[in-house]
């Protein structure tokens, strides 16, 4: 299997690719992928970050070069603390994604274990996310327990 590594800035427009195939894959919205333009400095900035509080893992198609097979990305936020995390730091994956092409080899877990695993080293006592149907027996396979969710969203 492909190692797992960092993505880097000038990975970036193929992290858009593979975000737009999990945006395509859960999201009943508009397929316009017009927002790349708009999205890719900022996210190669980010990319560029070392010790940031965002981090995307990926891991190289075997069979297509200078593609990715498959991608993870996070963020590690401070939140007040509480009774079992007095330190409030908390992990969300948000985007998981592998080319169609590349499923079922275990990258999507690969990349996972390894966001984790920086999870962990920054302080994280929890990690949250939101999966599809299809994902959900992975996540719950690393450990990952359904909650209810009583969150609100309101869009500026």
């Amino acid at each position: 299997m492909s190692a797992v590594r960092r993505a880097l800035p000038e990975d970036a427009e193929e992290v858009l690719r593979l975000r737009q195939v999990m945006i395509d894959a859960v999201f009943a919205s508009d397929p316009s992928v017009a927002w790349h333009g708009e999205s890719l400095p900022a996210l190669r900035d980010e990319l560029g970050e070392p010790d940031g509080d965002f981090v995307a893992f990926v891991v190289d198609h075997p069979e297509r070069p200078g593609t990715l097979a498959s991608l993870v990305a996070g963020t590690i936020d401070y939140r007040i603390g509480k009774p079992g995390d007095p330190r409030g730091m908390v992990g969300f994956v948000f985007s998981v994604a592998t080319d169609p092409s590349a499923r079922r080899r275990g990258y999507a877990r690969a990349c996972m274990s390894t966001l984790l695993e920086w999870f962990r080293e920054r302080g994280a006592r929890r990690v949250q996310l939101t999966a599809s149907p299809e994902a959900e027996p992975l996540y719950v396979s690393l450990g990952f327990r359904p909650k209810p969710d009583p969150l609100l969203e309101l869009a500026l």
